[in-house]
């Protein structure tokens, strides 16, 4: 009890030998206001690159992109429509034969017999002959779209279809594309 009433008496007068100072942070008063000064100058920076004009346009506008970010969205089958198409036929292709392959070759199967179909029924040559003219130009092209050969392996390689409806077309330099059949 005599602790308590000398520790009273010491702080009605003022006296504390048990009261400490305050600790000193680790860094010099001189860093600490520099750093503050560097902060300072930072956000003035950042105030004075902020124009008038940029401070009223809306948030959405500065979400969407301006006439220099747009770029022409172009789909899948807008690139057939911009070249010529000279013909187009809608085929009902029979892959019956695939199923007589062993299981793990089937789907495989189903595409060249696909692309056998397609060059019979479009009169595509299946090789060049090798002549002076014909080296000058580029032999026709078979393209299957994306589409059909998703059609053909969705149910993976050991079961593709029976049969697949499919549309093909053919532009002026007679490249032969395929497509999936709408509504397929």
């Amino acid at each position: 009890m005599e602790n308590i009433e000398e520790e009273k008496e010491e702080l009605k007068t003022g006296e504390n030998p048990q009261v400490s100072e305050p600790e000193e942070s680790t860094e010099p008063a001189e860093e600490v206001e520099a750093e503050e000064a560097v902060e300072e100058q930072a956000e003035e920076a950042k105030e004075e690159e902020v124009k008038p004009e940029e401070m009223a346009v809306s948030p959405e506008e500065e979400l969407a992109p301006t006439e220099e970010e747009k770029k022409p969205v172009r789909e899948v089958g807008k690139k057939e429509e911009e070249e010529e198409v000279v013909e187009e036929r809608f085929y009902t292709v029979p892959l019956e034969k695939a199923w007589i392959m062993p299981a793990n070759k089937r789907a495989p199967r189903a595409m060249r017999i696909l692309k056998a179909f397609i060059r019979k029924h479009m009169k595509m040559e299946a090789r060049p002959e090798t002549s002076e003219e014909e080296e000058e130009k580029e032999p026709a092209r078979l393209v299957i779209n994306n589409d059909v050969n998703l059609k053909i392996w969705s149910r993976g390689i050991e079961k593709p279809p029976r049969k697949i409806r499919v549309r093909v077309t053919k532009d002026k330099e007679d490249n032969v594309t395929v497509h999936l059949a709408e509504g397929d």
